[in-house]
């Protein structure tokens, strides 16, 4: 029987053993709901010796940039069959270009400034991994509903800005259907089939909601963290050509639009309009 080890059990993970499980597999995890702590290296060598498929969802470490699960484990790792969840910034800023996973990284390319997720992405490789790209992940609890609801939402005025992104189920179609396939090592970009810009998709949340649009701000104006500031100073389109040829994959949410769809529950949150973040 086809057993998963999964280094950190988070969002999109816990919905690929829910996946497997639904076929048959049997699954073990570390992190916080798993049954596996990651620093005890004997239970988790064993869990290794005995496993036929693994995945990582762990990201580099801020500081050091290295990799948890290879500084640990990578040694025990030579030779299975491995998977990897990484992301679409390892492409860095194309300036609204389309990229593929033909497009070199930024640590293939030494572009731009260090980028510890392309390293970490080029070092699956190197083991032979399947590694994901994933863009902006949304699904259950984790969407621009959610947004609203908190008074996160924003819209930035940038009108040539555009993002990938994708349903969390599509990760998990795509990562399985590469699990059961053995499919072939290497790199493979998840994400749907319209790039668009996040005003385009907050809006379209609040229409379905039936109320006000949160206002355009500049960049400076809207006081990002870092972090959110990064996300919006890289510009790119994510095809996802690869993963439907080689994986006959599908994505059941093709654009945003289906996805919001699926996610709308129409008792709308008190009032008329959207409740806007205060300054930080």
């Amino acid at each position: 029987m086809a057993h998963l080890l999964i280094f950190g059990l988070g969002y999109t993970a816990k919905r690929i053993a829910a996946a497997v499980e639904a076929l048959g597999w049997s699954f073990e995890a570390t992190g916080s709901d798993g049954s596996l702590d990651f620093g005890d290296s004997e239970a988790v060598g064993a869990a290794i010796a005995r496993t036929t498929h693994i995945l990582s969802s762990v990201p580099p470490d801020r500081e050091s940039g290295d990799d948890p699960v290879l500084a640990c484990y990578g040694e025990m790792l030579e030779g299975r069959a491995l998977y990897y969840l990484s992301s679409t910034g390892v492409y860095g800023d194309r300036q609204g270009a389309w990229v593929d996973e033909e497009t070199p990284t930024i640590a293939q390319s030494g572009e731009g400034r260090r980028n510890a997720r392309a390293e970490a992405d080029l070092a699956w490789l190197s083991m032979g991994a399947r590694a994901f790209r994933l863009p902006g992940i949304y699904g259950p609890g984790r969407s621009a509903f959610d947004r609203i609801k908190e008074g996160k939402a924003r819209r930035i005025d940038m009108p040539q800005q555009v993002f990938s992104r994708v349903h969390v189920d599509d990760i998990v179609s795509g990562v399985v259907a590469a699990m059961v396939q053995d499919a072939p090592r290497g790199a493979y970009n998840l994400g749907d089939d319209l790039p668009a810009s996040s005003n385009e998709v907050t809006e379209y949340a609040c229409r379905l909601l039936g109320i006000e649009q949160p206002p355009l701000e500049t960049l400076e104006e809207a006081n990002l963290s870092d972090m959110a500031r990064g996300f919006y100073m890289e510009n790119r389109r994510v095809a996802n050509g690869k993963a439907k040829r080689v994986l006959g994959w599908e994505p059941e949410y093709p654009t945003f639009i289906e996805g919001l769809e699926s996610l709308f529950e129409p008792q709308a949150p008190e009032g008329t309009s959207v409740p806007l973040a205060s300054a930080p």
